[in-house]
């Protein structure tokens, strides 16, 4: 029997790895996907790609002794963003951004690589996954497969995770300004996380503006009506009216 943890380095799946190491549960290896936004960039957003790499994976393989095993789509988001269109009225359109619900990159860059990668595995393979004694409906999916929920197993709530993982400095930095880990392209992003991107990493936000410039693009909007440009309008209007209560000293 294989057992092996599916990760993404959130508060969730990263507090099963601890379980699994503080009850010595049999662990074979974990497996994390990671988005690629271009060739050489992360899909995660910066400071949690910083803490995967230089943070988490260091510390689980050398302190805990568990193999990382990091998948990849041969493609990214931006060669699937520019991607025509080959069929239908839409012919030769460019597929542009994702959509909240039937994201293509769920699908395209971890789902089917995933896939890949558990064909590759014994039909004997035990999954952990990060789902909390609290999330109820999700455990139910659970019932007579081959998933595990370490965190039910232990009577663990997602606000207990924080604290598991901070024990061991693996609470990802993420938390300080964003709900949940995703991509920082996602289409459910908030747009005070989209706000952090403009604010803290200028140069993604640029290079997702040029994309939305490109022309013959089918889908350009975010959180069902946005596109980037209202956004970056909606956060220079913001910016100005600070600027202006800050020039007056705070007092009107």
């Amino acid at each position: 029997m294989k057992h092996i943890a599916s990760c993404s380095f959130g508060k969730d799946s990263m507090a099963t790895i601890i379980l699994a190491h503080e009850n010595k549960e049999p662990l074979d290896e974990i497996v994390y996907c990671e988005v690629m936004f271009d060739e050489t960039t992360s899909g995660e957003v910066p400071e949690h790609a910083q803490f995967i790499h230089e943070v988490a994976i260091p510390k689980i393989e050398k302190d805990f002794g568990y193999k990382v095993n990091i998948v990849k789509s041969s493609k990214n988001y931006v060669e699937l963003y520019k991607t025509p269109v080959t069929k239908g009225e839409r012919k030769g359109l460019l597929r542009g951004s994702p959509i909240c619900f039937g994201c293509w990159v769920q699908r395209d860059l971890k789902v089917r690589p995933l896939e890949q990668y558990w064909k590759q595995q014994g039909k004997d393979t035990k999954t952990y996954v990060g789902i909390a004694k609290d999330e109820e409906t999700r455990l139910q999916r659970l019932a007579g497969g081959t998933k595990i929920s370490l965190l039910e197993k232990y009577g663990v709530t997602e606000e207990d995770t924080y604290s598991i993982d901070r024990k061991y400095g693996l609470l990802s930095p993420i938390y300080d300004f964003a709900p949940r880990n995703g991509c920082f392209f996602c289409p459910n992003a908030k747009e005070k996380e989209f706000r952090h991107l403009r604010d803290h990493h200028p140069e993604l936000w640029k290079q997702m503006l040029d994309l939305e410039k490109l022309p013959g693009i089918i889908q350009k909007t975010y959180n069902w009506d946005l596109m980037l440009a209202d956004m970056e309008a909606n956060f220079d209007i913001d910016d100005r009216q600070i600027s202006i209560f800050d020039s007056w000293g705070g007092e009107l």
